[in-house]
């Protein structure tokens, strides 16, 4: 019994977490690979989120030939209808070295995916392995990479749509849409309005709900393939050397400019990795689709890329709308080829824009559901299936971009954030080699640690060709993540409770 006029004793503070503690603390590979089966308990009290294995679950049903086409299909087309006309004038013909410059870079990193996919084949890509193997706050930096990186990709992408819509309603009708609403701001227009009509439909798709998305993109694959092929094929039978004369006017800095502008053109290498939790024995699956997509889109593209400076003098990609098909318009003098590849293009371009504001939508479901970002973006429709309110939010942003920024400044920015992001994989191979050396992997990567390190250093050397607005947006870009970050983030972990 206590005493008369004593105050009853205050129960002690639990000490703080210093701050280095809560900014570097990891997420198990037991707990990733638990949430990913869903079999995890309920968070800890004081964690925030809610539980991650609460409600239905991703199920394991794509193999090999569809996760293939995944990520052939969210590379194809990511750049290569439009790219050239941007990174010709830097680099003239010599654009052809800058993109076997970017697939050594993207081929160094993909060794890396593949290991650290095989070893933690869960959702999230990159963001979920840096959460494992370099902290919180790294991991948290990443998925701002990756919102920059598939955000502004779709925006780019569905830029370039436009470009292709106008060249099919020029060649099939003899009309085209005015430059004031068919380009963005600085090229010519006030807004692209096709490219925001573009997002929106595919918002609509997304919220709706997909059937059967596997096999239609592998169909879409395969036009994509054939469409790209059909170019080559017709460009090379108006190949003249002459044209690759001289091969590298503005020198090897410009080779290095164009090489970072279009590495964007392999985001979709990341795509596959996304799909690391409905995968069947993905420890196999994954590593062998992400090579079997790096060696087939690494030669397209360079097939493409000499093809069509082979065909058109490099002078003439300045400012040129839906160049690949006025190229095959010139080459054969007649429309009916340049209509078909603008119908693929459009067709293409359509595919991957989908594809891409799906991938940022789950890797903001997946922060949302570690309490990085507010449970509303883990939230699912019950009636669709799908993150509603999460996809609603990434579409207007998409289109807000694709209507007001012109392509060159969004290709940029799509690079930076792909090659930090693959910078940081690379670093986590070798975090994990030291922290779980014993771990099973269905792939290692060869030459370790010499191949890591090349990754890294090829992809510095990349961002070091980015023009100097670049880093000033991507800058600003990151102050606002960290101020998310140190304003909800850190205290709604739910690895909080476990500090």
């Amino acid at each position: 019994m206590t005493p008369p006029n004593v105050p009853l004793a205050t129960p002690p503070t639990p000490p703080s977490t210093p701050l280095a503690k809560q900014l570097l603390r990891r997420k198990s590979v037991a707990q990733l690979m638990a949430e990913s089966s869903g079999d995890i308990e309920t968070p800890p009290p004081g964690a925030g989120g809610t539980p991650a294995g609460t409600g239905p679950h991703l199920t394991r049903s794509i193999g090999l030939l569809q996760l293939s086409a995944i990520g052939i299909g969210a590379t194809v087309g990511t750049g290569i209808f439009f790219v050239l006309n941007t990174s010709v004038p830097e680099a003239g013909p010599a654009v052809v070295v800058s993109f076997v410059i970017a697939a050594i870079t993207a081929g160094l990193t993909a060794l890396c995916y593949a290991e650290l996919a095989s070893a933690i084949p869960v959702s999230g890509s990159s963001y979920s392995y840096a959460y494992a193997t370099l902290g919180e706050i790294v991991a948290f930096g990443v998925g701002a990479c990756l919102l920059l990186e598939y955000g502004v990709s779709a925006s780019a992408v569905s830029v370039g749509w436009g470009q292709y819509l106008n060249e099919f309603f020029h060649d099939a009708f003899g009309f085209t849409l005015p430059n004031v609403i068919a380009q963005p701001p600085g090229d010519g227009g006030y807004v692209n309005v096709p490219a925001m009509v573009l997002v929106t439909l595919c918002c609509l798709l997304l919220v709706r709900g997909t059937k059967e998305s596997a096999t239609l993109n592998a169909v879409m694959v395969g036009v994509k393939l054939v469409v790209l092929l059909l170019f080559v094929a017709i460009a090379f039978s108006g190949f003249q050397s002459s044209n690759l004369k001289p091969f590298a006017p503005l020198g090897f800095s410009g080779i290095s400019t164009a090489a970072s502008s279009i590495f964007f053109s392999f985001i979709g290498l990341d795509a596959v990795s996304t799909a690391g939790e409905e995968v069947r024995e993905p420890h196999r699956t994954l590593p062998r689709a992400i090579l079997i997509a790096l060696i087939v889109v690494t030669a397209l593209y360079i097939a493409v890329a000499l093809a069509a400076v082979g065909a058109q003098k490099w002078t003439l990609f300045q400012g040129q709308q839906a160049g690949l098909a006025q190229i095959l318009r010139d080459v054969t003098g007649q429309t009916w080829p340049s209509i078909m590849f603008a119908l693929g293009a459009i067709a293409s371009i359509f595919s991957v824009t989908l594809v891409v504001i799906y991938g940022q939508t789950r890797i903001l479901y997946t922060m949302g559901r570690d309490g990085m970002l507010p449970p509303a973006f883990a939230s699912v429709s019950p009636r669709t299936g799908t993150p509603v309110w999460n996809t609603v939010v990434v579409s207007i942003g998409v289109s807000l971009l694709a209507g007001f920024v012109p392509l060159d400044v969004l290709a940029d920015l799509t690079s930076l954030g792909t090659l930090v992001a693959f910078t940081v994989v690379s670093i986590g191979v070798m975090v994990l080699r030291r922290t779980h050396p014993d771990m099973p992997r269905g792939f290692r990567v060869p030459g370790f640690p010499v191949t890591p390190l090349l990754s890294v250093a090829a992809c510095i050397y990349v961002i070091s060709g980015l023009h100097t607005l670049t880093f000033g947006f991507f800058a600003a870009w990151l102050t606002g993540a960290a101020l998310i970050y140190f304003g909800y983030s850190i205290k709604h972990s739910r690895l909080r409770g476990a500090d």
